[in-house]
């Protein structure tokens, strides 16, 4: 017999205890991560292969043992769990610790590895050592903290995945949204690129080499892809090679603009991306912590596309530094490429203030044109710089800058560690290039838009408080207006949270898309004009 809960309040009522199942999850999951965490202590663990693999069994169980007893008995359907009254969900205690506790394990992963076991010349041990069966078992070689992460990475994907689609059971657009990051993290980003290393060498290539490679990675999440290094790599290892780096190349130019203008964004930030991925399901408790001010969303704006005017300039530093000015070794000299890069960026902002300039609000169009002078400028400097400078610095510096200030610091600690503090996709909002070149091409060229159908709205706001990219969803709902932002994922996750069914992802005509037309209560509306156009 079915239990209703008869309260009518939205936010729902504050947590229950922790009951006996749901203890015992806990207890199995931290035993888990007792054993890694004794590994760091140096306990030397006799069987390496067994214990990593009662670890990560003993995690996956946990949390999955849990997230079937909170949700298995519950009804269908939008799911409050009393956020607000938890400490870990709330920016209480328990989040600061858990904010402070993930930062400095990733402080030490990144920047100080040798404390978790890892060993340049010898065999690796403490935390490190207890992944080296695997690592062998896949790649053929030692584990590295960044195998680690990936591991972990995985499993927390896997494990908090399963535990999103039990909570959005209810909705068929975030089950299959779910299944597809989890598939993607865990075939391209994880065991594929960890094949493709131990095939190096292999009889299969014919003594030839495949470069690592996450095929899901593009620039400029991929910064390092157009290095020196990277591009030798790619032709040294004949045509698979070749045809990896086209892919990139193509990825960039080509599959993201055409997807992103049927899809929106979403079709990588919500489908493919780790990053989104991790934020989407581990980070899923912390959504709801996501600034919602118009202060954040101003600070947001500046500093992420301030994260693509340096990483464009760094990218295109590392590849001037690796060509000559000789027209007889070098098809693309210094000079061309230079001038190439100030004809492309120039050509794109032309062409949107002449098509798409009505889009841009003021305060966007002075950005724009100022970021446009200064790397123009900047590329004009390039004949008073030195023999490897571009743009006044050496191009290792800002290489080393870029990959230090923001895929370090900014993508690693700051973006993972702080989910309980700043909520899950501070990382998405204010820092990843992909997501901003993503957000502009899909708020000037998509066909990508959340419908809404205002008549319906009561004003809840359910939308507005777990959209983890800090929109107010429920100000567009009122209105009645189309949400087109720059910023929106395409998570879906306001609208699976709706009673009333307000909000509607879709991909339609670009016609009227920005700029819909209200019908509510006492706007001044044409309804035969509307008629008309249909």
């Amino acid at each position: 017999m079915s239990t209703y809960d008869r309260s009518m309040a939205l936010t729902g009522q504050p947590p229950k205890e922790l009951n006996r199942n749901q203890k015992i999850a806990t207890l199995i999951g931290l035993f888990g991560l007792a054993i890694i965490l004794l590994t760091a202590f140096n306990v030397d663990f006799p069987n390496k292969s067994i214990w990593l693999s009662i670890s990560l069994a003993s995690i996956t169980i946990g949390i999955l043992w849990f997230s079937w007893d909170m949700y298995s008995q519950k009804e269908p359907g939008i799911k409050n769990d009393g956020v607000w009254f938890k400490s870990i969900s709330s920016k209480g205690f328990w989040g600061w610790i858990a904010g402070i506790s993930l930062t400095s394990f990733y402080i030490i992963l990144y920047f100080f590895p040798e404390y978790l076991g890892l060993v340049q010349k010898g065999n690796n041990t403490g935390v490190i050592g207890l992944f080296d069966p695997l690592s062998r078992a896949l790649s053929g070689n030692p584990a590295s903290q960044w195998f680690v992460y990936g591991t972990l990475y995985t499993v927390a994907i896997l494990a908090f995945g399963i535990k999103f689609i039990w909570k959005y059971r209810h909705n068929r657009y975030e089950r299959i949204r779910t299944m597809s990051v989890m598939f993607f993290q865990t075939a391209f980003a994880f065991i594929i690129p960890e094949l493709m290393a131990r095939l190096n060498g292999s009889s299969v290539l014919n003594g030839g080499s495949l470069p690592y490679y996450d095929l899901k990675n593009m620039w400029p999440l991929n910064y390092y892809n157009f290095e020196g290094y990277r591009i030798k790599g790619f032709l040294s290892s004949g045509d698979i090679g070749f045809a990896l780096l086209i892919f990139g190349i193509l990825s960039v130019f080509v599959i993201s603009p055409i997807l992103t203008y049927k899809y929106g964004k979403r079709w990588y930030c919500s489908w493919v991306c780790g990053c989104g991925g991790l934020a989407e399901t581990a980070g899923d408790s912390f959504r709801q912590l996501s600034d919602k001010t118009v202060k954040a969303w101003k600070i947001e704006r500046w500093v992420v596309h301030s994260v693509v005017v340096f990483v464009t300039l760094m990218t295109t530093a590392v590849i001037y530094s690796y060509l000559g000015n000789d027209t007889s070794k070098y098809w693309l000299t210094k000079s061309t490429f230079l001038i190439g890069v100030g004809v492309l960026l120039t050509s794109v902002f032309t062409l949107v203030m002449i098509f798409k300039r009505e889009q841009f609000q003021k305060d966007a169009k002075y950005g724009a044109v100022g970021y446009l002078v200064i790397i123009l400028a900047l590329i004009g400097f390039h004949f008073f710089s030195g023999e490897g400078q571009v743009f006044l610095f050496k191009s290792e510096t800002l290489r080393k800058s870029y990959s230090f200030l923001i895929g370090s610091i900014f993508s690693g600690v700051i973006g993972t560690g702080f989910y309980p503090i700043f909520g899950n996709r501070v990382w998405c909002r204010f820092g990843c290039p992909m997501a901003a070149i993503l957000g502009f091409q899909q708020r000037l060229f998509s066909k990508f838009r959340i419908t809404t159908n205002g008549g319906q709205c009561i004003s809840c706001g359910n939308c507005s408080t777990y959209c983890e990219m800090g929109i107010d969803v429920r100000a567009y709902a009122q209105k009645g207006e189309n949400i087109v932002r720059s910023s929106c994922v395409g998570c879906g996750i306001c609208s699976a949270v709706c009673p009333r069914g307000v909000l509607k992802l879709e991909n339609g005509p670009l016609q009227g898309r920005i700029d819909s037309n209200q019908v509510l209560l006492g706007n001044d509306v044409d309804l035969m004009t509307l008629v008309n156009k249909k």
